[in-house]
């Protein structure tokens, strides 16, 4: 017996998307179940689909996830919102046992330390830090050896699949999942006779780490995916590829790079 569950946008075309999605499921014999769900079916866009990688994080070896977009092309979602009847029937095969695929993204690890504890966290796209009331000055380590002094708006450290999203803004490097990494992408940096970064991104590879040491007293904004923090007492954040990775249901083929360019390029393959 599959267990699923759904988390929509809230939208009217989410809500009634998710009832006829109900509906086809008890008929196919799957259980509804928000506690322990096999899959969780997100109806929306990326947003609401990182809000229910989020909601799901102490069960991420257990669960495996699949996006319906109900909008503009979701780059997490494999369906469209006249698919629900298909959908539910390739997921109706999975509880009967078919052979199903499941491909994993990598996810970025992050150590929070401050003056009064450490914490850990996890982000499916990327982690941003800005500063709250002006420009971010913060030394950036690399494998535990100064690399620069860093001076701008902020700095953005993504996972692949989050390569496609701010860090493409910022000028980043598109990243397969398959590439088990972290791209470190400037957000605005100081460059003159005075300050002096790199000036662009870079990739670290899994068997490495970065530490974001701020400047002492500095008022932060941190970002963790679509979750928001305000900090002033952080002494490091340190960055690497978790060994912990997400999960996603692929009940049909669709390339990576085939949604890279269905995203960002056309959505005629004739063209």
């Amino acid at each position: 017996m599959l267990n699923y569950y759904v988390l929509n946008r809230g939208d009217e075309d989410s809500v009634r998307l998710t009832e006829e999605f109900h509906q086809l499921a008890a008929e196919s014999g799957m259980t509804e179940n928000d506690k322990t769900p096999d899959i969780v079916v997100s109806i929306g866009g990326d947003g609401t689909l990182l809000h229910a990688f989020h909601t799901y994080a102490d069960r991420w070896e257990d669960v495996s996830f699949v996006g319906v977009h109900t909008g503009h092309l979701g780059f997490f979602a494999d369906w469209k919102s006249g698919e629900i009847e298909k959908l539910v029937s390739v997921m109706a095969k999975h509880k009967l046992g078919k052979e199903i695929r499941i491909v994993h993204y990598p996810l970025v690890e992050i150590l929070i330390t401050t003056k009064s504890e450490t914490t850990i966290h996890y982000a499916l796209n990327e982690i941003t830090l800005k500063g709250e009331e002006g420009t971010l000055v913060a030394q950036l380590n690399i494998n535990d050896e100064m690399f620069e002094m860093f001076r701008g708006d902020g700095i953005c450290v993504s996972t692949p699949s989050g390569s496609t999203a701010y860090n493409k803004s910022l000028g980043g490097a598109i990243i397969h999942p398959s590439h088990e990494s972290i791209q470190i992408a400037e957000i605005a940096s100081i460059n003159n006779r005075v300050f002096r970064t790199l000036g662009s991104s870079m990739i670290l590879p899994s068997h490495h780490h970065c530490d974001i040491i701020p400047r002492t007293g500095q008022k932060l904004h941190l970002s963790i995916d679509h979750l928001h923090k305000e900090l002033d007492d952080v002494i490091n954040i340190r960055c690497s590829v978790s060994s912990r990775k997400a999960k996603f249901v692929r009940y049909r083929p669709f390339p990576f790079w085939t949604r890279v360019k269905e995203a960002f390029i056309n959505n005629d393959s004739s063209q």
